[in-house]
């Protein structure tokens, strides 16, 4: 069984030719190299890719020829949102457009002073589409994250492109993200957790997902019943070439237990994996 490791895979060379081409050739040359990368994946990274079978055929319970077709646009897909982040943060952003679903709920979140806390998950690129944002919904957006990228390649990134817009609260075993977070919701800024991942050795909830019982992180189920701050769960799906589609639930504003945030947030979670199955990014076994 593949467990996730906390680390974004991919080598320090292919994040340089990748950022080369985008510079020098552009997008749509990007994608189409991306076609020859991808397949390589699909058919050696075998760890993922049964996974991913896995989860079509046994859990959404597809056919398998509808599963390998799904699991191989997934792997481009996938490559199309990482070359996505890269050309934002290169500037590259003519081409891009999105609609936002709700958007004025977080905008009443911003209004209300207090802060938000955005529960997401490996689905789609929230990272792209909520650079789309910054400045028109909030100025600052904290994204609460393992920090246990290769060293290497963050660097390399942060030099050539200038890193993240956002910014980055790291998980510690000292606990320190927990004041981290407390500050930034008293500036009335925004945390992004995403909460469909949790590592060997860490506490998490069993729930139902799609008729299976599924472990899901409880930290970040936690921290939205303790803060004094609305909690929404919010998604962003390319829904073409250039185009991203976003989309948040109505805020939770009344208090609620860890268990009953989360089950709310999996029945979301589940309406956005049927919605777009070939987006679903959580290449790990997490269910029995």
């Amino acid at each position: 069984m593949s467990r996730w490791d906390g680390k974004t895979k991919g080598s320090l060379a292919g994040y340089k030719i990748f950022l080369f081409f985008i510079n020098t050739l552009g997008l749509n040359f990007a994608y189409r190299l991306l076609q020859l990368v991808t397949y390589y994946y699909y058919l050696f990274a075998k760890k993922q890719r049964s996974a991913l079978l896995d989860f079509y055929q046994n859990i959404l319970h597809f056919p398998v020829a509808k599963a390998k077709k799904l699991a191989r646009k997934n792997f481009y897909i996938f490559g199309q949102t990482l070359v996505d982040r890269a050309a934002f943060l290169l500037g590259k952003t003519e081409h891009f457009t999105h609609v936002f679903e709700n958007e004025q709920y977080l905008i009443d979140i911003r209004e209300g002073g207090k802060g938000g806390i955005l529960l997401s998950a490996h689905l789609g690129n929230w990272e792209t589409a909520g650079n789309l944002l910054k400045g028109r919904v909030t100025p600052t957006i904290n994204i609460v994250m393992l920090d246990a990228e290769v060293e290497s390649i963050k660097q390399f990134m942060d030099t050539s492109t200038g890193g993240s817009r956002f910014k980055v609260i790291a998980i510690k075993e000292d606990l320190s993200h927990i004041i981290a977070i407390r500050n930034a919701l008293v500036n009335n800024e925004f945390i992004a957790i995403h909460s469909d991942r949790y590592l060997d050795g860490a506490k998490f909830i069993e729930l139902d997902f799609f008729g299976k019982k599924a472990k899901f992180p409880y930290g970040p189920f936690v921290i939205a019943s303790k803060f004094d701050a609305p909690v929404t769960f919010v998604f962003a799906a390319k829904d073409g070439k250039y185009s991203y589609h976003l989309s948040a639930t109505m805020p939770i504003t009344d208090k609620l237990k860890p268990e009953e945030i989360a089950r709310l947030y999996v029945a979301e979670l589940e309406r956005k994996v049927q919605e777009y199955p070939e987006q679903w990014f959580n290449y790990f076994k997490f269910y029995v």
